[in-house]
């Protein structure tokens, strides 16, 4: 069954609506990442945050503050009409949620419990629940007075992208009619302290593949889908035509290092699609800037693709977006076919250009690489994640 992705609201480093976030997007723009103090104890990090003050939460749903949950609210009302419209049609019942996320309310949790060491006691309103990883399905579904299936995946890093083949199964069986589907994770100490923990995360913007590199740069964002079985009448016509997973189990944060869990991902996704390696046109690469994830990346694309394939990672200028950056980088997909796109660009990897000569040669685009002036395009997204879970999408024209 083809799946469309009729409506797209994101939030991010590089903007707040669709056509800011394109214009940075392909423009290679870097600028949402800031080096910032008070994240890690002593260390000046750079992180990718979305700057400016966020909308409230209606007033009725004040219980439920989050900065995870104002990121998610403010992505779905950027398509809030048809989101409206989709449950005017098929009834409350028959529109379901499925996000993913790594953080949900675990910034106001670390926040709650340094008050409670302090004085004892936790601050007003302190709300539990709003750190369970459910707490962003049950708030849109509150919002929006839904009866349908909600529920989050946290699988790290690729969550979103399993909630997207996760709202194509629910379409697929028949579960409901329209699924409001994607991932939101926000910045936090916890993650942010992890991650140094590890001596992953790197002092200066991230620079993925180059010998260089030397870690990632953690960002926040929320980028929501609505699905359905029925395309686009207006706007662009963009279809999930492919999804593929895998679970190697090599290690508790270290991949495979010959990628076989990865390269097992992409080609489920090719076979899903129905499509052979050489009619993909674009792959939106992982791309960390760690050295072992890139390794492994490189070997999985090199082994399937060879080194032709126009690729990019797009996380220096949004950050590691962890549990949300499967959904954001299908959106750059997404809008990679939209009408904010009308030459055709695909996503630049910025980086410094000092080629590893360890990894395998891939084809890593600058910003004057297009898509083919025909169509039907196909561009893939790679996602992977702590204990070798590996998901790989494939957006396109539909036909």
């Amino acid at each position: 069954m083809t799946a469309f992705l009729n409506a797209l609201g994101l939030v991010c480093a590089l903007g707040r609506d669709q056509a800011d976030v394109a214009r940075k997007l392909f423009a290679g723009d870097c600028a949402g990442v800031r080096e910032e103090v008070g994240w890690v104890p002593q260390k000046r990090v750079p992180v990718a945050a979305v700057r400016g003050a966020l909308l409230a939460l209606p007033e009725a749903l004040q219980s439920r503050h989050s900065r995870n949950n104002q990121l998610l609210y403010e992505a779905c009302l950027q398509i809030i009409a048809p989101i409206r419209a989709a449950i005017a049609c098929h009834g409350s019942e028959r529109v379901a949620i499925v996000l993913g996320t790594s953080t949900s309310g675990i910034a106001e949790a670390g926040d709650g419990i340094a008050h409670y060491l302090r004085d004892q006691q936790f601050p007003p309103g302190y709300d539990y629940a709003e750190q369970e990883l459910s707490a962003p399905a049950n708030f849109l579904a509150d919002w929006l007075q839904l009866r349908g299936p909600a529920y989050v995946i946290s699988t790290a890093c690729t969550s979103s992208a399993r909630a997207l083949m996760s709202a194509r199964r629910l379409l697929d069986l028949g579960v409901c009619d329209a699924v409001i589907c994607g991932g939101v994770d926000s910045l936090c100490k916890l993650t942010l302290n992890g991650f140094s923990a590890l001596e992953a995360v790197s002092a200066q913007r991230c620079n993925p593949f180059s010998i260089n590199r030397d870690g990632i740069t953690i960002g926040e964002a929320a980028a929501v889908f609505l699905m359905t079985r029925d395309a686009n009448r207006e706007g662009p016509t963009v279809a999930l035509l492919g999804a593929g997973a895998s679970s190697d189990a090599h290690h508790i944060s270290a991949p495979d290092p010959q990628g076989k869990g990865a390269l097992q991902a992409m080609t489920k996704a090719l076979d899903n699609a129905g499509l052979q390696p050489a009619q993909i046109d674009y792959l939106n690469l992982h791309g960390t800037a760690t050295a072992h994830n890139d390794a492994m990346e490189s070997q999985a694309v090199h082994a399937l693709f060879g080194s032709l394939l126009a690729c990019s990672s797009s996380k220096p200028m949004t950050g590691h977006t962890l549990g949300a950056a499967g959904a954001l980088e299908a959106a750059f997909c997404w809008l990679s076919l939209s009408a904010h796109n009308p030459e055709g660009r695909l996503v630049p990897h910025v980086w410094d250009g000092a080629i590893d000569p360890q990894l395998p040669a891939l084809n890593l685009i600058d910003a004057s690489q297009r898509l083919p002036a025909a169509g039907p395009r196909r561009l893939m997204s790679n996602s992977f994640a702590f204990g070798g879970n590996n998901v790989s999408l494939i957006l396109g024209d539909a036909s």
